[in-house]
């Protein structure tokens, strides 16, 4: 098969795997156990890459919170302040179009007494600014937007927005699992108070991420999900994942040397992809940003096709309809409901991921899959 999933999940690069492979058997010492060597062998690996993920987003190493991954992450920051409940402040502002690990964790803040309002975004997936300056008061006590779409891959202006947050003295969280190591992601020029990282989405292991929180634990107004132990400096309890940690580490290495490059090879795939189906199918749409967007993403939507029929008709494409968290659900994608999709365009809508390891031959093989699946389709519906 041809992969072209790469927004739900990256392959673990070679090089991670063979990284992270001593640290099962031989260095399986617990990094908390500070009286012997094999403790001491764990806890240098995980310091190492703590280092390594801090560098790749322009942070302190004890800036970097390990956790299971961007979802974690994710709650952590947003129920983390709720709890900690900043004096005097009722809001939480966030957008339609974020990850449900974002969404779901703001909308239980009507418990604890927040009012949760959404900043408005245009078609193609973009932050109102001037309707987010009027939105975010004084009053506001969490501003949560993602750094790009998972869906359609449109980047945000996090610098702009957590600028306005800022202004009002609310903290800003910025949830980054599709951004990093794909464009560039600056926390102390973009001044975020929190940044969620996945290993899993840019070719590390899954189940282990990051939590940046600005200026370390002693600035940091949040209260802990997990307790029971002082580890990541009392804000999350638990044994670390030496192994993950060291792929997570060893993934963001390899990124701060190519990534720019990557980038740019990527970006090129998906252009060629794009052009070529265009050139095949004039009737093809494209959603989300048409600049400022991620280098391998890209939103289809083919008029009149029904994109699950579509990819049951593509066998040997790795394609898929929209985020991997909601695949299943009988409802459309709500990110494109967002942007103004009706529920019909929505539903003959799918997603393409490119990434580190797809060729251009790769790529010509699923533009001509898809053609010739999409004029089968179309020859059926007229007849």
């Amino acid at each position: 098969m041809i992969y072209l999933d790469y927004n739900a999940s990256t392959p673990c690069d070679p090089r991670v795997v063979e990284a992270m492979l001593p640290y099962f058997s031989r260095h399986y010492g617990n990094p908390s156990s500070q009286e012997h060597a094999f403790g001491r062998t764990a806890a240098s690996a995980v310091e190492t890459a703590r280092g390594h993920v801090a560098q790749l987003i322009n942070a302190h190493p004890q800036e970097i919170l390990f956790t299971s991954g961007a979802t974690e992450s994710n709650n952590l920051a947003i129920t983390g302040v709720i709890q900690a409940n900043q004096a005097g402040r009722c809001k939480i502002l966030t957008t339609k179009i974020e990850h449900k690990s974002v969404l779901e964790p703001i909308m239980r803040a009507a418990e604890f007494g927040y009012e949760v309002d959404f900043m408005p975004v245009d078609s193609t997936g973009k932050v109102d600014l001037e309707r987010a300056a009027e939105l975010i008061t004084e009053d506001t006590a969490l501003v949560s937007v993602q750094a790009a779409n998972n869906e359609i891959g449109t980047v945000q202006d996090i610098k702009a927005l957590a600028a306005l947050a800022d202004e009002k003295g609310a903290l800003f969280h910025c949830d980054a699992a599709q951004a990093v190591g794909k464009i560039d992601v600056d926390v102390d020029e973009w001044a975020v108070d929190f940044l969620s990282i996945s290993a899993h989405k840019l070719y590390g292991p899954k189940g282990v991420g990051a939590l940046y929180v600005r200026g370390g634990r002693r600035r940091a107004p949040l209260m802990p999900l997990l307790f029971g132990g002082g580890q990541e400096d009392g804000l999350r309890a638990g044994t670390l994942n030496v192994p993950g940690i060291v792929g997570f580490g060893e993934a963001c290495r390899i990124l701060l040397q190519s990534w720019r490059e990557e980038a740019q090879r990527v970006s090129e795939l998906r252009d060629r992809f794009e052009a070529a189906l265009a050139e095949r199918i004039p009737t093809v749409v494209f959603n989300g940003h048409p600049v400022e967007r991620l280098p391998g993403t890209t939103s289809v939507t083919f008029p009149g096709i029904d994109a699950e029929a579509l990819i049951v008709n593509t066998t040997d494409l790795a394609l898929s309809t929209g985020s991997a968290c909601n695949s299943g659900a009988l409802e459309p994608s709500y990110v494109l409901l967002a942007i103004g999709l009706d529920r019909t365009r929505a539903y003959q809508t799918f997603r393409a991921g490119i990434g580190r390891f797809t060729t251009s031959d790769e790529i010509d093989a699923a533009v001509e899959q898809i053609t010739a699946a999409v004029e089968r389709m179309q020859r059926l519906r007229s007849t």
